[in-house]
C-alpha cells in the first residue's frame, strides 16, 4: 500500500462480508463482488451454463467491503478521492460516515479530516442491494416511471444511476453487480489541487493553432500555488494566487507549425502531451489538434448528417461499443485494447459508446485517441424512461458535468449524444401511451438538463439530443424515416424482414442496425456441456437474451440457406448469414455517398459468451463477419448490388480517401464445378471521396446455376474479391469442393502456415481451432484450382512442433447432403 505524508492508495485487498448472511472473501479493489465471490468459490462462475439462475441471490442483499491504513500524521486537509463507485453506497471511516453515494458516474472527493486518527484507521463501504433500492426509489416517484421488461429482467434500474445494462439486456447477463471500478485514495489537500482541465482550440487562417489550457484549482483558503502548464517541450511556470473554492487559471500555447490529428485512415493521429502540474500533483492529457463539425444542412430529401474533420467530410465506418465485460473484474485495458485494435484493423474509423453502459475510463479514450478512432459519446440513459424530480435531475446534472469536462479534451470524442432511443420508448409502455404530455414533458426536462449541463462544461463540443433523431427538436420516428439526422434501422431483424430490404431505406447516417448469430464453437465450449449443444436446450436459450433470437436465426436460414447438418455447422452458417446481413446494409449504403455518410453496426464486442449482434466473440476473436467487415469496409471498395427489380447488377465504386483512384476490375462466372469464366474487365476511376458505379450488367447474362464472381486491385494498392447470388443460396447445387491442405508449418515467430487448395467451388471457407489467435483471412472462397496462404498468429506462442487442430468450413460441406 503506498503511503505518502500526503497521500495513501486503497487500491488492493479488502474484505468482503454481507450482514445478511456469513459469506466472507477477500475482495480486489478495484473490483466487483460477483467476482470475489466466485473467486472464494462462495459462487460458481455465473457465465457457465444455468448459473446465471443461481447467483440472482448476491445483487439482493447489501455486501461491505473493509480494509485497514496507518496514518502518522493527521494535520491538515484530508480528503477520500473515489469515483466508479457502484451504486449506492455508504462510506465511513473510524465509523464516521463521510459519504453517501448515489451515482457509479459521479466523482466524490469527500473532506474526511475529522474521521481520521493517527495510527491504524479502519474504512469500511457498504454497498447496499441495487434491486432493493431501485424498487424503494419507485415508490417515492410522483408517477409510475416504465422500464423495459424485455432488456432488464431485474426491475426498475432505471431509478438508478448505475450501467443500465447491468440489470439485464437483450444481449447481457442480468445479475446486478455492485462493487468499485476506479480511484480509491486518501490525499492530503496542500495549497491547492487540480480539480479539472479544459483546452480550446482556435485554428487560424495562417494555419497555426492557439490552445487555451484552463485549470480549475481547488483550494479551502487563500494562498500562492506554483503551477507549471507543460505542453511536449514548452514549460511555462505560473504563481497563481487561489481563494478557498475554485480558481480558474487559463494559459494559451500558440504553436506556429500544428501537426493535426486524422481519424484512422485519413491521416496521422499527431497527438501532443499536456500536462498541468502542483508540487503534489500532475495532470496529464493527450491533446490531438482538428476540428470538428456535424453538417446538417437542408436538401431535398431532408437534411444531412455527416462529420467534418480538418476541413473534409469522413464517412464514419464502425460499430456500437458495449461494456468490454459484463463484470469489470473480467476487464481490462490490455482486453479492451485488444477489442478497439480488431476495429482498426477492420478498417473502422469510429465508435459509438452506446448509453447503456460505463463512461469508460480514460485510457478507454486514451487508446481511440491513438488508434484514431472518433467516438460518438453517449450520456448514460438507454431504452427505459427516466425520473425528472429535482433530486434525479439534480444529480444527473453533477454527472454531466463531471464526466464532460474529464473526457472533453480527448480529440478522438467528435459528438456529445443525449441518450440511447428514450424517445422511441415513450410509444413503448401503455403508461406513456395513455398520457404522453406527462412523459414526453418529463422527458424534455432530463434532456435539457443533459444538454445544458454538457454545453456549459464544453462549449465548442458538438450536441445531438439523442440516437436515433432526425433532428433538433424533432421527435419523429427515426427507425422508419431516412431523410434526416441518424437512424436506428432494426426492421431486418425486429420485424423479420429479408436482407434486400436493407436497400428499401437510404439513411443520412446509419447508427445501429445488426442481425445476431451464435458465438464460436470455441466460445461455447465455455459454457455448455456436449449435451447442451443444441440450440434449444435451456443452457443455450438462457445464453440467448432477445426473445425470438434463436427461431429468427433459424428461420432466417430456411430462408437463404439448405439447412446445416449439425451443430457445429449450424453455428457457423449463423455467423455467415449474420455476415451477409450487415454486408448487404453496408454496401448499398456505402454506395449512396454523400447521401449516406455513416455505417455504424450493432454490435462489436460481447459483455460475456451469448449469442448477439457482435461480430467479435466474448475474449475477442473474430466471428466470420468481422473478416467480411474487414473488406466490406475497406476504404476502396467493390460491390454488387442488385436493381430494385433484380434485372441489372451494378458494381459500386467507393472512394473513401482523399485522392483520385483507378481500379482495374475483373468480372467471371463460376458454376457449380468451379470453373471459372471471363465476362467483362474494366478500368473505372473515382474521384476523391465518393463513390460512383464502375459498371453495369444485365442480370441475364448469369446463366442458371452460376455466381458472379469478381476481383479489383486499385492504383493505392487496396484490392478485393467478391461473389453475388442472383437468388438464394440454397437454390444452389453446389458440389463437393474437395478442399485440401497441403502446407502446414510453424514458423520461427510461432505462427502457423496454412495453405488451402480447392478442386472445386468452396464458398465461405472458415477455419477454427480450440488456440486463442487470428486469421490472416478467413470466409473466403475459393474457384477450382486455386489456392490460398492463410497465416494463423496464436496469442500466445505455443511449443514448436505442436501444431493445433484447425476444422474447415466451407457452405457445400455444412449442408445437410452426402
Amino acid at each position: 500500500m503506498p503511503v505518502s505524508n500526503n497521500f495513501v492508495d486503497l487500491a488492493g485487498s479488502w474484505q468482503l462480508t454481507s450482514p445478511e448472511s456469513d459469506h466472507s472473501a477477500s475482495m480486489a479493489v478495484p473490483g466487483d463482488v460477483h467476482s470475489a465471490l466466485h473467486a472464494a468459490e462462495l459462487i460458481p462462475d455465473p457465465y457457465f451454463g444455468r448459473n446465471e439462475e443461481v447467483v440472482q441471490w448476491v445483487a439482493k442483499q447489501d455486501w461491505m467491503v473493509t480494509r485497514s491504513f496507518s496514518l502518522d500524521d493527521i494535520s491538515g486537509d484530508w480528503y477520500l478521492d473515489i469515483d466508479y463507485l457502484d451504486t449506492v453506497a455508504t462510506v465511513s471511516i473510524n465509523g464516521a460516515v463521510v459519504l453517501e453515494g448515489n451515482n457509479c458516474f459521479q466523482r466524490y472527493r469527500p473532506d474526511v479530516s475529522k474521521a481520521l486518527k493517527v495510527g491504524e484507521n479502519t474504512i469500511r463501504i457498504v454497498l447496499h442491494s441495487s434491486v432493493r433500492v431501485g424498487a424503494e426509489l419507485q415508490t417515492k416517484q410522483p408517477f409510475y416511471i416504465p422500464y423495459n421488461p424485455g432488456n432488464s429482467p431485474i426491475p426498475d434500474g432505471n431509478m438508478l444511476r448505475k450501467p443500465q445494462c447491468h440489470f439485464g439486456w437483450d444481449w447481457n447477463i442480468a445479475i446486478a453487480p455492485l462493487g468499485l471500478y476506479g480511484t480509491i485514495a486518501l490525499k492530503k489537500l496542500e495549497t491547492a489541487r487540480i480539480d479539472h482541465i479544459a483546452t480550446r482550440q482556435f485554428h487560424n487562417e495562417d494555419g497555426t493553432v492557439d490552445l487555451t489550457v484552463t485549470t480549475s484549482l481547488f483550494a479551502k483558503a487563500q494562498g500562492i500555488a506554483q503551477l507549471y502548464f507543460v505542453l511536449d517541450d514548452e514549460r511555462v511556470r505560473l504563481d497563481v494566487g487561489v481563494h478557498a473554492g475554485e480558481t480558474p487559471v487559463t494559459h494559451v500555447f500558440h504553436i506556429e507549425k500544428p501537426r493535426l490529428w486524422w481519424p484512422a485512415g485519413s491521416g496521422e493521429q499527431a497527438l501532443y502531451t499536456l500536462s498541468v502540474e502542483l508540487p503534489s500533483q500532475t495532470e496529464t492529457r493527450q491533446i490531438g489538434l482538428r476540428t470538428i463539425e456535424l453538417i446538417i444542412d437542408k436538401d431535398e430529401p431532408g437534411s444531412r448528417f455527416a462529420f467534418k474533420v480538418n476541413g473534409r467530410e469522413i464517412f464514419c465506418r464502425g460499430a456500437n461499443w458495449i461494456p468490454a465485460d459484463a463484470l469489470f473484474s473480467r476487464s481490462s485495458p490490455d482486453k479492451t485494447e485488444d477489442l478497439l485494435q480488431s476495429a482498426v484493423a477492420a478498417n473502422m474509423n469510429m465508435i459509438r459508446v452506446w448509453g447503456g453502459g460505463f463512461y469508460e475510463h480514460d485510457w478507454f479514450y486514451d487508446i481511440c485517441n491513438r488508434l484514431g478512432l472518433m467516438v460518438w459519446q453517449d450520456f448514460m440513459f438507454a431504452c427505459n424512461l427516466y425520473p425528472s424530480t429535482g433530486d434525479f435531475l439534480e444529480n444527473v446534472e453533477a454527472e454531466v458535468g463531471y464526466q464532460t469536462r474529464r473526457l472533453a479534451t480527448h480529440p478522438s470524442i467528435v459528438l456529445w449524444c443525449g441518450d440511447n432511443e428514450l424517445v422511441g420508448a415513450l410509444t413503448w409502455f401503455e403508461e406513456s401511451r395513455k398520457d404522453r404530455d406527462r412523459y414526453l414533458v418529463s422527458y424534455d426536462r432530463l434532456n435539457r438538463t443533459i444538454e445544458v449541463a454538457m454545453k456549459k462544461a464544453s462549449p465548442d463540443g458538438i450536441w445531438w439530443p439523442s440516437s436515433p433523431a432526425s433532428g433538433y427538436l424533432d421527435f419523429g420516428d427515426a427507425w422508419h424515416a431516412d431523410g434526416s439526422g441518424d437512424m436506428h434501422y432494426w426492421s431486418v431483424w425486429h420485424e423479420n424482414k429479408s436482407f434486400d430490404n436493407y436497400r428499401t431505406v437510404r439513411p443520412r447516417f446509419c447508427s445501429e442496425f445488426g442481425f445476431q448469430s451464435y458465438t464460436s464453437l470455441p466460445v461455447l465450449k465455455t459454457y455448455a456441456d456436449p449435451k447442451d449443444m443444441n440450440i434449444a436446450s435451456p443452457v443455450m436459450e438462457l445464453h440467448q437474451k432477445n426473445a425470438g433470437g434463436n427461431e429468427r436465426i433459424a428461420g432466417t436460414m430456411f430462408r437463404y440457406f439448405r439447412f446445416p447438418k449439425d451443430f457445429p455447422n449450424f453455428v457457423y452458417l449463423s455467423q455467415i448469414q449474420q455476415g451477409l446481413a450487415i454486408k448487404s446494409a453496408v454496401e448499398y449504403w456505402r454506395s449512396l455517398k454523400p447521401h449516406c455518410m455513416g455505417t455504424i453496426y450493432w454490435q462489436l464486442n460481447d459483455t460475456w459468451p451469448v449469442a448477439s449482434w457482435s461480430s467479435l466473440d466474448y475474449g475477442g476473436r473474430w466471428k466470420a463477419m468481422h473478416y467480411l467487415v474487414r473488406r466490406f469496409f475497406q476504404p476502396v471498395a467493390i460491390a454488387a448490388i442488385p436493381s430494385e427489380d433484380n434485372s441489372k447488377i451494378r458494381f459500386s465504386l467507393v472512394n473513401d480517401t482523399f485522392h483520385d483512384i483507378s481500379v482495374d476490375l475483373a468480372v467471371s462466372l463460376i458454376d457449380m464445378k468451379g470453373k471459372r469464366t471471363s465476362l467483362r474487365t474494366v478500368q473505372a476511376v473515382c474521384s476523391p471521396d465518393a463513390a460512383c458505379t464502375a459498371l453495369t450488367i444485365d442480370a441475364s447474362e448469369v446463366p442458371e446455376g452460376h455466381l458472379l464472381a469478381w476481383h479489383f486491385t486499385a492504383s493505392n494498392g487496396m484490392g478485393g474479391q467478391g461473389h453475388f447470388v442472383n437468388g438464394t443460396y440454397k437454390a444452389l447445387e453446389l458440389e463437393p469442393a474437395g478442399l485440401e491442405v497441403l502446407h502446414e508449418e510453424v514458423e520461427g515467430d510461432g505462427t502457423v502456415e496454412i495453405t488451402v487448395t480447392s478442386q472445386g467451388l468452396a464458398l465461405f471457407v472458415m477455419i477454427e481451432t480450440e488456440i486463442e489467435g487470428r486469421y490472416s483471412d478467413n470466409a473466403f472462397d475459393l474457384a477450382a484450382g486455386e489456392s490460398r496462404r492463410i497465416v494463423f498468429t496464436p496469442t500466445t506462442p505455443f511449443e514448436r512442433g505442436k501444431l493445433p487442430e484447425f476444422r474447415f468450413y466451407d457452405l457445400q460441406s455444412c449442408q445437410s447432403v452426402d
